[in-house]
């Protein structure tokens, strides 16, 4: 499925709820499902910088397509991140890079996230695209 398809399925599924309260429910029972990280994988270069909590992400490529896996030991953590690999994860290096993320803006995410998780949410997205960028030429 393609970027803008994923992001669309997002807006959707977010427009169902009328309260704050039930999309942040929502996002925390998201985190349930993100892709795992191996616990190898959850060293100190994996972690994303700037994050209120503690955030591992790896990357793999594998048929052209790039995979990634996470953890947080915070709940809405783990679920903002689960948000992005769903749009972002398996697929090609170059869309990554070019991807426009505007189902954040356009489910509130990030009018309602305190500054610190303004500030992670913005690392997570550039540690990503760093990851396809570096793929990219692979």
């Amino acid at each position: 499925m393609k970027i803008k398809d994923i992001q669309e399925e997002i807006i959707d599924e977010f427009g169902i709820f009328d309260s704050w309260m039930d999309k942040y429910e929502y996002i925390i029972e998201l985190g349930k499902n993100v892709p795992k990280i191996n616990e190898d994988d959850k060293v100190d270069e994996n972690i994303i910088k700037g994050c209120q909590s503690k955030v591992w992400l790896h990357a793999k490529k594998s048929n052209g397509l790039v995979q990634f896996y996470a953890d947080s030991d915070a709940l809405i953590t783990k679920g903002i991140i689960s948000l992005l690999l769903r749009v972002l994860s398996n697929q090609k290096p170059s869309d990554i890079i070019q991807a426009n993320l505007d189902f954040i803006d356009k489910i509130g995410l990030r009018q309602h996230l305190s500054v610190n998780r303004a500030n992670g949410l913005n690392n997570m997205i550039k540690k990503i695209k760093f990851y396809a960028i570096g793929y990219n030429n692979k």
